[in-house]
């Protein structure tokens, strides 16, 4: 029988090791669940968490909404009305609530909120690939091929633990890339993944309830014999592997054992007035289950919106994407707002990287990492603000240059996490959450 490393969670090491003879077992008891193993060991939210350093957090909570491919910040946050043809592009801008600021022609309901909200207009990095771009608002690291950097997600997961039986860090609808992952912090902080979108007709959270064949007594048999099992297996292999492992059914057993858990995933209990204000789409849906779970207690949670990447035909492309994202972001900010919420929760809304100054011969724009724009609100950020500035064809930063380690500390700090805090790696490496980033406090209220 091969053989599993003890774990301990304040030390995180790496991953569990080859299946044992004992894990088989689990997966028969999960099965008897109505739960799929795979996901199953994404339900482990109520762990031990390292304690964070004496930060004063701002906000409990991150919604991260990432627009997958390099959303063009010509033709959504940072038009240039002004410019050539050839620069400015196809389409037209539209004032906002904030005297003398445009936003894209598509952005109409949130240039109605844009006193509500930060834009920076000067977010730089030099990863021009889709994967290193990613790689850089996913963790804020730049790619090492050394090691895996863990998430944001999965640092806040770390760092500040489970509320509620809920997990701490839940992808929509599912776990967009590798780098939403844990890294080389233990699985334990990785995502808890919906598995469907809750823009289905028939949306439903996979794993999250017993199988119809299961009921409560039957359950929590099951848990009992699960429990004998342990106790057996620790007796003979006197390893506290199992200890561990406990960590992860307690988890799982919370959730789907706690109705108010499992109701914060009831997208269903919303009014059909609040469905339709944040839209019946994709964007407004997942936007709406954002705030369901943050109200509910989850403390990050990340979604994607659309497909950015338009090397051809840009003004189709912003006119398929953008609406529903107008729609459905204003409503969030609004319903936060009007909620209480928006103080303590932070919304971020980001993608790899922007599009280039000059439209090419196929109507579209290609990739632009040295200047691009990224929004936030909420969270003790200014409401109102535009930070920083690229220049008159949006080619580069021409003020407040906000570099990726800088983002990152900032959004840390608001979290109350301490951006240069260690954390442990493979081999007892000691790892800055966050390398040479500075807070900014000029983005701060």
């Amino acid at each position: 029988m091969s053989e599993i490393k003890p774990v301990t969670w304040l030390e995180d090491p790496a991953h569990f090791q080859k299946a044992s003879r004992r894990e088989f077992l689990y997966v028969g008891l999960v099965g008897g669940l109505g739960l799929s193993l795979g996901n199953f060991f994404q339900l482990r939210a109520a762990q031990p968490a390292a304690l964070a350093e004496a930060l004063v957090p701002k906000a409990d909570s991150l919604i991260h909404i990432f627009l997958p491919g390099g959303a063009a910040h010509q033709e959504t946050w940072d038009p240039k009305p002004y410019a050539p043809i050839e620069y400015r592009g196809p389409l037209g801008t539209v004032d906002t609530a904030v005297p003398g600021v445009k936003f894209s022609q598509y952005l109409q309901k949130t240039a109605r909120v844009a006193d509500k909200i930060t834009v920076v207009r000067s977010m730089t990095h030099g990863e021009a690939a889709h994967e290193r771009g990613t790689h850089n608002m996913f963790t804020g690291y730049r790619p090492s091929p050394a090691l895996q950097y863990p998430s944001m997600g999965s640092v806040v997961s770390h760092e500040l633990g489970s509320r509620n039986s809920l997990p701490p860090y839940v992808c929509i609808p599912q776990v967009p890339n590798e780098f939403a992952a844990s890294g080389y912090l233990s699985t334990a902080h990785g995502p808890f993944s919906l598995g469907s979108d809750p823009a289905d007709k028939n949306f439903n959270v996979r794993d999250l309830n017993m199988a119809k064949s299961v009921n409560p007594e039957r359950f929590e048999r099951r848990r009992g014999i699960l429990s004998s099992v342990d106790d057996h297996f620790r007796t003979l292999e006197k390893s506290d592997a199992l200890t561990a492992m406990d960590s992860f059914y307690q988890s799982a057993y919370s959730l789907v054992s706690s109705q108010a858990a499992r109701e914060a995933f009831n997208l269903g209990a919303e009014p059909e007035a609040i469905r339709a204000e944040y839209g019946q789409h994709t964007a407004g849906q997942r936007m709406l289950m954002a705030r369901r779970l943050v109200e509910s207690g989850v403390r990050f949670v990340s979604l994607t919106y659309g497909g950015w990447d338009m090397h051809s035909g840009i003004g189709k492309g912003i006119e398929k994407n953008l609406p529903d994202f107008d729609q459905a972001y204003a409503a969030l900010i609004t319903d936060l707002d009007r909620r209480g919420m928006l103080e303590r929760t932070l919304v971020m809304v980001t993608s790899e990287f922007g599009r280039t100054p000059k439209i090419n011969k196929d109507a579209g724009r290609d990739h632009w990492p040295r200047v691009f724009s990224v929004a936030f609100a909420g969270g003790g950020f200014k409401r109102g603000l535009i930070y920083g500035s690229s220049d008159a064809t949006g080619a580069e930063p021409d003020q407040d240059p906000l570099t990726v380690e800088n983002m990152a500390a900032t959004v840390f700090h608001q979290l109350g996490i301490q951006p240069d805090k260690k954390l442990m790696a493979p081999g007892n490496r000691p790892v800055d959450i966050v390398r040479s980033g500075q807070v900014v406090s000029d983005l701060l209220a």
